[in-house]
């Protein structure tokens, strides 16, 4: 005979306690106390005959077993909440999952997304800004918007806009740090990285046709947002990336350090899970978010 599936509940304690380490936590998401979330494990451990957590004064730690397990049950949750999300509500629609970069999300999606909501009323909408790659279906997403340098043939693939670099900084910084030429003389600016950007202050020299720039050195940090700010702060001169950090451009919060502008060589792509066509909300976001790229490139 085939070996019975664990009770669902039991697997719901598992996930959540494996996810988060900790009983105390699972049984808080869950509206449980810790002692119901370790007996449900405890049970679950009994029944499937293999040791899935390691307890000790230290913490709690998944067993080799109980990592290889967690995973699997990890994406049948996935595909259980996919398989759920796609069902038709009493008005025929659903919520729309978008998985975004967190600075594009802020910058560009969110000041947008009321255009969107008010075209579509009743629509839920849920924006996730992990940088982890996107399975579909399994995570559960309809969209993804990322940047990529190599153009993908598909048909769920639409390109939005590419980024323009221009160094900036504050204010406060230019006027203290400008030459009698009225410019700035970036050898010896502090400049501003982007670690988790492939793109950065080497792809903006090559572009301006600066040979002799020493790119390394200076303050570096995991988030575009975070080198902005750090920007705005007055720590040094960052890579402006249009249209990101064209907001601040407008209000004057940033201004540009150097005369040249360069054309970076990826480009914001919108992903389509591949079965958003029967979901008239999915496809008329899809949409949207093409024109409102559209319309972006042409201003």
């Amino acid at each position: 005979m085939p070996p019975r599936l664990p009770p669902l509940s039991a697997l719901r304690l598992f996930e959540a306690a494996g996810r988060h380490q900790s009983f105390k936590r699972a049984a808080a998401e869950l509206h449980l106390t810790p002692s119901a979330v370790s007996h449900g494990i405890v049970g679950l451990e009994q029944s499937l005959g293999v040791a899935l957590f390691t307890r000790s004064p230290q913490g709690l730690t998944l067993t080799p077993e109980g990592v290889d397990y967690l995973a699997y049950v990890t994406e049948a949750f996935s595909l259980l909440l996919t398989g759920t999300r796609r069902l038709p509500t009493p008005d025929t629609s659903r919520a729309i999952a978008i998985t975004c970069a967190p600075t594009l999300a802020s910058r560009w999606l969110l000041p947008r997304l009321d255009m969107f909501m008010r075209r579509m009323p009743g629509v839920d909408i849920t924006v996730d800004t992990s940088r982890r790659q996107v399975g579909f279906p399994t995570d559960g997403f309809d969209f993804a918007i990322r940047l990529s340098r190599a153009p993908v043939a598909s048909d769920t693939w639409h390109r939005l806009f590419g980024e323009r670099f221009v160094p900036v900084c504050s204010p406060a910084y230019f006027a203290m740090h400008t030459r009698e030429d009225g410019a700035i003389d970036l050898r010896k600016a502090t400049r501003i990285h982007v670690s988790s950007a492939s793109e950065d202050w080497q792809v903006w020299a090559e572009g301006a046709g600066i040979d002799d720039f020493d790119t390394r050195g200076g303050l570096s940090f995991d988030s575009i947002q975070l080198a902005f700010e750090a920007a705005m702060a007055g720590l040094g001169v960052v890579i402006g990336r249009r249209p990101l950090v064209d907001e601040y451009l407008a209000n004057g919060i940033l201004v540009p350090a150097h005369d040249v502008t360069t054309q970076s060589q990826g480009a914001y792509w919108l992903i389509s899970a591949p079965d958003i066509e029967p979901h008239p909300e999915c496809v008329a976001f899809r949409d949207w978010v093409i024109d409102q790229a559209s319309t972006h490139q042409g201003e």
